[in-house]
């Protein structure tokens, strides 16, 4: 994948974070019990860090194959763990059985360890002019 995929991938998921965020502060604020508000700020909070990293790995070593898998982890974690937590706040409002979802949180932050071990273990050091 070419790396303006990853940048696009990472802007786009930022401002996903500011949309999930904001309407998590006006609208859901009112709806939500305090404990699943909580969850759902956590969502977001891990959504931004994680956005931002993949961005930071994008820059500093996207084009390399096996950082690629970083990005593609980081990506993966931040639909499964903070995709999840999104949908599991609000699964009274939704009105659906989405308890099978729970074990899909952690699994999402597994991938999160995965992807930073790979780019910490991968990372070259940048060729000096």
């Amino acid at each position: 994948m070419k790396l303006t995929y990853w940048y696009r991938t990472g802007f786009i998921l930022m401002g996903l974070g500011v949309v999930t965020g904001a309407f998590g502060a006006h609208t859901l604020k009112n709806i939500l019990e305090p404990a699943r508000l909580q969850a759902w700020q956590t969502a977001v909070l891990y959504h931004f860090i994680h956005s931002l990293g993949l961005l930071l790995i994008a820059h500093i070593g996207g084009s390399q194959p096996k950082m690629v898998w970083s990005l593609r982890l980081l990506l993966a974690g931040i639909l499964c763990f903070s995709g999840s937590l999104y949908v599991l706040a609000c699964k009274d409002l939704i009105g659906a059985n989405v308890s099978w979802l729970g074990p899909i949180t952690p699994i999402g932050g597994v991938l999160w360890i995965m992807a930073w071990v790979l780019a910490a273990v991968h990372i070259k050091q940048p060729k000096t002019q």
